[in-house]
């Protein structure tokens, strides 16, 4: 299992994100409102940053971004890239997002209907010990 974490700038992209996910079998997500440090440092009353940055901040909108945290299969990476790329586009183009994942070695509270995910974990165990 992975931990998928999608820090997206492009908000308008959000809900065909999401759609799109769901449709791939990806279920689950939790979203929270976040911002990166450039967006506050240009929201704080800071010298550390310029007037001119500052107003560059300013000129492009008040959005912050999301990040989205989702509980995934392995297997499952490839088709959640798939999906990203479609609906948000190339992440290595400025302000669309970031994607990472990490390891999970433990979880506990998946819903039922992601039970995919623990029954793909106990047969691999099965096969381990086989």
């Amino acid at each position: 299992m992975k931990l998928m974490v999608m820090i997206l700038n492009k908000l308008d992209s959000l809900e065909y994100l999401l759609e799109g996910l769901s449709a791939a079998g990806i279920g689950g997500a939790t979203i929270i409102e976040s911002s990166g440090m450039a967006m506050t440092l240009s929201k704080l009353d800071s010298s550390f940053v310029s007037a001119s940055i500052r107003a560059l901040f300013s000129a492009a909108g008040s959005d912050d971004n999301r990040t989205i945290f989702s509980v995934i299969r392995d297997d499952q990476l490839e088709i959640a890239r798939k999906v990203i790329y479609s609906t948000v586009g190339d992440l290595s183009m400025p302000n669309t997002g970031v994607l990472f994942t990490l390891p999970i070695d433990f979880a506990e509270g998946i819903r039922k209907n992601r039970g995919s995910i623990m029954s793909t974990e106990k047969a691999d165990e099965s096969k381990d010990k086989a």
